[in-house]
């Protein structure tokens, strides 16, 4: 499933919508629109959009975007039990369940967008290495994303919101100014 949002609907703000639409679900949305200036992209992207389509656009472009969001929501078919190495990252209280796509922290399920997920998994995955913004882009949204590095940003502090006890003082994913993000490794912690 996915949802190709305008937000100039007659009755009700598209923004509104996808508020709504986030409330309960986590399915990929894309957001279409006339509006093409910065803080409308990062403001549709706060609110939960996984892409943001500015008008004109053509339908290869849209179809392209919509497949690279669908391939991004399939996961894996996962491997027989007894060949499976590791199906959980444990960092600390915060624990990634890799198999069922879900993140927890102190026993608590943490609601995340697939491309939070995807994020935080590929991370942690490469846990103490700084990921430059341009090669998550590249991995997590995929070589086809027309977006531009303002996006990672974006979801790194809507993810941080969610899993951080104070986003504001990360414990999780820090910022490597100029650079990119990464995830401390255990020997970093005891030096911090």
């Amino acid at each position: 499933d996915l949802v190709i949002l305008d937000l100039m609907l007659p009755k009700i703000e598209g923004l509104e919508v996808c508020r709504e639409i986030r409330k309960t679900s986590n399915v990929p949305i894309i957001m279409v629109t006339a509006k093409d200036a910065e803080i409308d992209k990062v403001l549709g992207l706060e609110l939960g959009a996984d892409d943001y389509v500015t008008k004109p656009f053509s339908n290869r472009e849209l179809i392209a975007r919509v497949k690279a969001n669908l391939r991004r929501q399939h996961v894996a078919p996962s491997e027989p039990e007894e060949e499976k190495t590791a199906n959980e990252i444990v960092l600390g209280s915060l624990i990634i369940h890799e198999d069922a796509y879900v993140v927890s922290k102190r026993g608590e399920e943490i609601e995340l967008t697939h491309r939070e997920f995807e994020l935080l998994h590929y991370l942690a995955k490469h846990i103490g290495q700084v990921i430059t913004r341009e090669h998550l882009l590249q991995t997590v949204w995929g070589y086809d994303y027309f977006g531009d590095v303002r996006t990672v940003d974006v979801t790194v502090r809507r993810l941080r919101e969610k899993i951080e006890d104070t986003p504001s003082h990360p414990t999780w994913i820090m910022t490597r100014r100029g650079v990119g993000y990464y995830i401390k490794t255990p020997e970093q912690e005891k030096e911090a």
